[in-house]
This record gives C-alpha cells, structure tokens and sequence, in this order.
C-alpha cells in the first residue's frame, strides 16, 4: 500500500488560476495578496503575463462557481483558488448566496478532479471580515497553501491510476466524467479564449 501526501516543492510546472469577486474588494483584493505572497514564496511566477497563474475577476461571490468550472473544464490548470467575501446583512440575501457558492464551489471539483479551494470568506460583519484577510491574519496565505499541497497531491493520485490502469493522465481523469461533459469540454477548450 501507499501512502499519499502534497507537498510545497516542485511548484515549477504547475499551473494556477484565481477568481475573485470584486464586491467587497476591500477585503477580497487582501486575500488576493496573500495568496499571492504565498504562491511567490513557494517558487510561483505570479505575474499574470507569466505562464503559472491566471486571475480571473467577477462582480462578485455568487457569479465565483461559474468561472472556476470553465477554468476547470480547460484542463489547464493544477489547481484553482476562488476568493470572495459574503458579509452578513438585514436581509436572508446573505443565507441563500453564502449556501449556494459553496455548494457550487465544491461541486467544481466532484465534477472535473480539479482541486477548487473554497477562500470565500463569509461573516457577520465587516471587522471580521478584514481580521481575516490581513488585521490578524490573511486567510490568503493557506487558502494557496491548500491550493499548493492538493495540486501536488492530486498529480501523486492521478500518476498511480494513469500507471495502473495504463491510461493517460488526462484519461484518468475524464474516466470519472460523464461523456456528455468530456464532449462539452473538449468542444470549449477547442474554441479560442482568453485563457489558452
């Protein structure tokens, strides 16, 4: 039996991309920075004209699972961080976009093997908020960390299948996929973007 376990090193092909909702970016632009710190300590070039991290820019939290799972199905990328910030009002509007960005965040991954990292802070007020994403600590910093170690981890997991069932890498991951959505894939990524 194995063992299987990210790690930090080796970070030099791999490839990221962040999506971050403008509302609040006050707060988001901070996790932005942390992020950021991290990835460029741990080797990243992130210069978003250099070749291992795309960022992404959306109006705000809920509009996050949308973009990330078309990064997602372009096959591109080792691993995507989604940033945002849901501040609690006077309304349920908080409950229902907090509930559905998380589930749509953790659906990304299910569907695609892409590690998604869910850095969408949601809190009661404003000073949590910020407490979060720089007065105390930046929660940017390990919302990379975890993007860092599961992108490692996953190409541990994908190299063992590709190895013992004698796929390819991509094939191993496509296994897990309905056709109709590897159809859907291919036809996108075949279609010139912004991101190729």
């Amino acid at each position: 039996m194995a063992v299987f376990e990210g790690t930090f090193t080796h970070t030099d092909r791999m490839r990221f991309a962040i999506v971050i909702g403008r509302f609040n970016d006050l707060v988001t632009s901070k996790l932005l920075e942390g992020c950021q710190d991290c990835l460029k300590r741990h080797g990243i070039d992130i210069d978003p004209n250099g070749t291992q991290v795309d960022y992404a820019w959306v109006p705000g939290s809920f509009e996050v699972p949308l973009v990330a799972r078309q990064l997602a199905l372009t096959n591109r990328y080792d691993a995507i961080v989604c940033l945002g910030a849901i501040i609690k009002g006077q309304t349920p509007h908080f409950d229902y976009v907090a509930a559905e960005v998380s589930k749509g965040i953790a659906a990304i991954g299910f569907q695609t093997g892409v590690p998604v990292i869910f850095g969408v802070l949601t809190t009661d007020t404003m000073q949590q908020a910020l407490e979060r994403a720089g007065i105390k600590s930046n929660l940017g910093w390990n919302y990379a960390m975890s993007a860092l170690e599961m992108a490692s981890l996953m190409k541990q997991v994908k190299s063992v299948g590709a190895e013992h069932y004698g796929n390819h890498l991509e094939g191993a991951t496509n296994a897990a996929l309905p056709a109709a959505t590897i159809k859907s894939a291919a036809a996108e990524s075949a279609e010139p973007n912004e991101f190729t």
